[in-house]
This record gives structure tokens, C-alpha cells and sequence, in this order.
């Protein structure tokens, strides 16, 4: 546990993001402090893929050797928590933890992440990351050609469809109940000799995480080696809405080309500010809110 309580840059979230952001500030010679619960939305996810000299580790060899590496800046500490509120300060802002504790800085960095809603269908959870998936740039390569479902409806389930039919031509839009398709793009997918099946899904039959079959409310079955399925989700922390930082249409923090928030000395990164979820997007997000709240604060004190 660190002892000091006043730093240049609070980090909230500890994955790929705010790591990234953490050694920019680091090597900045900032006095940085992430707080990280432990809880990234990918923990489940057996390989990452599409990042650059890491193609196929596992998320946590990435966000271990990550962490091992921001550590070496002895400007960069980190605290094993929750942080539950923030408030705004004279100086800048106080962030207190589940456990008790408080932290005081100059600016603050959301790196949080968001939290996936898992649909109510017995056995989704358990593939999600896994034979459930939500990115076929991470993971499309290693399923290619397999016989493959979309969990979708209407104008996101066809535009969905027509992207994953990139790496498959065996493909399957399961609407989950009555299809909201329009007729010419229920046309187009048949033409493209994609099935359309409205019965509703009661449960997935899997391995270890491994979907093996779709079980509908009729009893009837479909096998399949893959799904996509794009899920709502909520932020992670409710503290940037709290302190007043607006948030896109789709649920997103707000920012603009250099990762700051509506709220002045707020900036954020990775997942919880944007559609592209992966983890090579996340730490470029990371290192430009590292570098711009670093040039922010000399620019206010030179």
C-alpha cells in the first residue's frame, strides 16, 4: 500500500489503457498513481490476437509483463482497490476507495474499462470471450471458415452478418425471436446463402467454454463452432458521470482527439471511450492521454 496521498495524475483502471498512460507519465517523471481492481473485461479470453509483437499471449501474460515494465518507474505507484467516489477539489480532485482510503491529484485519467451485459441465455456467460465472441479482428482468424452463428437482429445483426461473412461462408443470423430485418436485407443474406432462424435460443450446450450447440425453447438443436454477439454494456465506474463528464450516444465517455473528457483536467482511455475494443488501440489511447495530460500540466506551469 503506498503512503503517499498527493500525486500529479490518478489512474483509474490498471489493463492495457492505463498502463500505457502510467509509463508516458512515468517517463515524464510524474508522480502517478493507478488504482486497479483486478478485473479486466477480458479475463476470460484464452489468447489475444492483432497486437503487434504479442500475437497469441494470453491476456494476462500481457498485462503482467506490462505492469512489471511501468513498475520500473519509481515515480509510478499502484494501489490493489476499488475506487467507489470523486470529488472535485480546489487543487484537483479526491478519489476515495472501497477500502477507506483517500488519494488527492492534479489530474485524472479514466482507464476503467466497461462491463458487458450478459444476455439471459444459460451457458452465454460461460462461452463469452471464448467460442462467444465480440471482435473478428481478435479473434475471426482462428475461426475461419467454421460454421458460424451471429447473435443479432435487425440493421446491427445484418451489418454484423455481412462483415463476419469476411471469414466464413458457413454463417447462421440467429435473431433470438422475430426477425426485425428488413425484406431486402433478409434477401441479400439469403442470396448470400446465409440462414435466418427467429426460434428462440434456450440454452448454449458447451465444453470448458467451447460452444458445441444451440438448444431453442422448441426443443430443436443447431451445432456451431463460433458466435458473435455484440452485448449492451455499462461503464465500469460510475465516477467520470458523477463528476460530470459527458457520455456519447452509445454509452461511451466523451473525448476528443487527445483523450480529454467535457470536464476540464478529466482525460480517458481504452475501452470505456470507444467502439474499438482491442488491446493494441487501447494502449495507444493509454500513451496519448499519458503524453497529453503530462503536456497540460507543464503548459498550466510554465
Amino acid at each position: 500500500m503506498t503512503q503517499n496521498k498527493q500525486y500529479d495524475v490518478i489512474i483509474i483502471g490498471g489493463s492495457y489503457s492505463g498502463l500505457a498512460a502510467g509509463m508516458a507519465l512515468g517517463r515524464a517523471l510524474r508522480r502517478v498513481l493507478i488504482i486497479d481492481s483486478g478485473l479486466p473485461c477480458n479475463r476470460q479470453t484464452p489468447q489475444s490476437h492483432n497486437f503487434l509483437t504479442h500475437d497469441g499471449s494470453t491476456p494476462k501474460e500481457i498485462a503482467t509483463l506490462a505492469r512489471q515494465q511501468v513498475e520500473q518507474y519509481e515515480t509510478v505507484k499502484f494501489f490493489s482497490g476499488l475506487a467507489i467516489k470523486g470529488i472535485k477539489t480546489e487543487n484537483g480532485f479526491e478519489i476515495k476507495t472501497e477500502a477507506g482510503e483517500f488519494f488527492q491529484s492534479t489530474k485524472l485519467i479514466f482507464a476503467n474499462g466497461i462491463k458487458d451485459i450478459m444476455p439471459p441465455i444459460k451457458g452465454f456467460s460461460e462461452c463469452w470471450g471464448i467460442s462467444v465472441l465480440h471482435c473478428p479482428y481478435c479473434h475471426g482468424y482462428e475461426v475461419k471458415y467454421e460454421r458460424t452463428g451471429i447473435l443479432s437482429n435487425g440493421e446491427g445483426g445484418f451489418e454484423l452478418t455481412s462483415l463476419i461473412s469476411n471469414w466464413t461462408k458457413d454463417l447462421t443470423l440467429f435473431t433470438n425471436g422475430k426477425s426485425t430485418l428488413t425484406s431486402n436485407q433478409a434477401l441479400k443474406l439469403h442470396s448470400h446463402g446465409i440462414q435466418i432462424i427467429e426460434t428462440r435460443i434456450a440454452r448454449f450446450e458447451h465444453i470448458n467454454g467451447q460452444i458445441q450447440e444451440i438448444i431453442y425453447t422448441d426443443g430443436t438443436t443447431t451445432s456451431i463452432k463460433a458466435l458473435y454477439a455484440p452485448v449492451p454494456f455499462v461503464q465500469h465506474c460510475d465516477i467520470p458521470k458523477a463528476l460530470g463528464c459527458d457520455l456519447t450516444d452509445e454509452g461511451y465517455l466523451k473525448t476528443d482527439f487527445i483523450q480529454r473528457t467535457s470536464v476540464q483536467g478529466i482525460f480517458a482511455c481504452g475501452d470505456n471511450a470507444t467502439r474499438l475494443r482491442t488491446v493494441a488501440n487501447a494502449v495507444a489511447m493509454g500513451t496519448t492521454a499519458g503524453m497529453m495530460v503530462n503536456k497540460e500540466i507543464v503548459l498550466e506551469g510554465f
